[in-house]
């Protein structure tokens, strides 16, 4: 059973202005996000925003928004193939098992000036 659908749109300069702070960057992102990002070099802000828009839509998915989550313990990441998934740690780990979520469905696009995320949350209402 879906049990949200979340979608968001990040701007790639605001993670391009963020890339000269890295005390947001640490903020947000886990750091495993921050080194893929930085390897890709010119293309690091474009890979932070669709990451940040991953997390955004998650939060949507939810029904909560980011309200009481830690940005860091939502980690996206490419499998093998280059699919993206998200791995949940703390406080969004235990909020998506609560909710009685099982599965996180993620894409995530990027076109020069945005990068654009939607999640579904798959599982049984608790």
């Amino acid at each position: 059973m879906i049990l949200g659908i979340g979608v968001d749109i990040v701007h790639v300069n605001r993670m391009a202005h963020w890339l000269e702070r890295p005390e947001l960057m640490h903020r947000f992102f886990h750091p495993s996000e921050i080194e893929d990002a930085l390897r890709r070099g010119k293309s690091s802000a474009l890979s932070l925003a669709a990451r940040f828009a991953a997390k955004e839509a998650f939060g949507k998915a939810l029904g909560t928004g980011l309200h009481g989550l830690i940005l860091k313990e939502i980690r996206v990441k490419n499998n093998r193939y280059g699919k993206p998934d998200i791995e949940l740690f703390g406080r969004a780990k235990k909020t998506l098992e609560d909710m009685g979520g099982r599965t996180i469905h993620l894409t995530m696009t990027h076109e020069r000036d945005n990068a654009v995320a939607m999640v579904v949350l798959e599982g049984e209402k608790q």
